[in-house]
């Protein structure tokens, strides 16, 4: 899997302009087990760069994009996180590997409850709650970074609202059957808003 990992950010830096994952990421990926977060079924293939079936309609992640938007995020001890649409955990488990306090939003209530068992049964702190993630989580804002897991359509004005300035916004855009970028909004210190987008991707639609 690491392999993959570096050579994925190899293969996309011309677009990325990232051709190597930060060795603190590699070691977060390293150290949460991907196969604790997979169904039964899927485990012989956790392993692999590629995304698996979760449930519900939902996927986990290829682990080179786990990666990628985990090194967007920018993330260091302490960082407050809020992710949109915790799915089987992984990625905010990868995001707490790396330092960060991460509140997560699930829309669906099996896929919260057993996020949350998880969490518990690996000792990995995460605050998961369920709710429609277009909300955000506005008793807790503001955070440092927000990432999100589905692709909306359409940014929610209430992501922005609730990143801080300075701050960083990571989540795929797009519609359904439509391009979706993986990109980044950056708000600067005076409340600025600037948008890259970083590389095609394929996620799953907000729910909400």
């Amino acid at each position: 899997m690491i392999a993959a990992i570096v050579r994925g950010f190899a293969e996309t830096a011309p677009r990325t302009g990232i051709d190597r994952p930060d060795p603190r990421v590699l070691d977060a990926m390293r150290a949460v087990p991907r196969d604790r977060f997979v169904p039964p079924d899927q485990r012989p293939y956790a392993w692999d760069d590629r995304a698996l079936d979760i449930g519900y309609g939902q996927t986990i992640s290829q682990p080179f994009v786990v990666a990628l938007t985990s090194q967007l995020c920018d993330v260091e001890i302490g960082t407050r996180v809020l992710e949109i649409g915790t799915g089987s955990g992984y990625q905010a488990a990868v995001l707490a590997a790396l330092g960060a306090e991460v509140w997560s939003i699930e829309l669906d209530e099996d896929l919260a409850r057993d996020a949350k068992a998880r969490f518990a049964e690996l000792g990995i702190r995460v605050e998961v709650r369920i709710g429609d993630g277009s909300l955000g989580w506005p008793e807790a804002a503001p955070f440092a970074r927000i990432v999100a897991t589905a692709s909306p359509a359409l940014l929610p004005p209430a992501w922005l609202a609730q990143l801080q300035a300075p701050g960083r916004l990571v989540t795929p855009l797009g519609p359904v059957g439509g391009v979706q970028v993986l990109s980044v909004f950056d708000k600067d210190e005076d409340g600025r808003v600037e948008r890259t987008d970083v590389l095609p991707v394929r996620f799953v639609p907000l729910r909400h």
